[in-house]
């Protein structure tokens, strides 16, 4: 939430948010449907659902309500590297990246084997903008396998 909200109390912050996730929800379906897709006849392909962004708002609303927001927010902030221009900014960022989401005791720590955690590190040593996709790829399966099916049964969704 925005910082001037903070002194808002939080029942009034919880009921904006949850409209924000309606209106996105119907925004989303409306958009759908323009596009050919009827809910009942065709399933939004998780590829499709993070491509509109009233959709990535629900799916991110869903997440926060599992407590595994983490893995969007990984997921977006390795397409955000990805599509870095300055390379004098890469080594910066996957740092941040890193530090954040991927080392042991990380505020916002995904889950990850051993093994991925430590492809990363060593990629680390000489950041490109390659050097998350491994990590990300099974950020994203793990969304698209597990969170994902979760969603489409889900309220939020619904």
């Amino acid at each position: 939430m925005c910082r001037s909200l903070e002194h808002l109390p939080i029942t009034c912050l919880e009921r904006a948010k949850e409209l924000k996730a309606r209106f996105g929800r119907f925004l989303l379906k409306q958009e759908l449907n323009i596009m050919g897709h009827s809910q009942k006849t065709d399933k939004l392909t998780f590829h499709e659902l993070l491509a509109h962004k009233e959709g990535l708002c629900a799916f991110t609303t869903f997440l926060a309500s599992e407590y595994s927001e983490e893995n969007i927010a990984f997921y977006l902030a390795c397409e955000d590297y990805r599509n870095t221009k300055s390379s004098s900014k890469l080594c910066a960022k996957a740092r941040k990246i890193y530090e954040e989401f991927i080392a042991s005791d990380a505020p916002r720590e995904v889950n990850l084997d051993h093994e991925i955690r430590n492809i990363t590190l060593k990629n680390m040593k000489q950041p490109t903008l390659s050097c998350f996709n491994l990590a990300q790829s099974k950020i994203y399966t793990l969304m698209e396998k597990d969170c994902y099916p979760r969603f489409l049964k889900s309220t939020v969704y619904q």
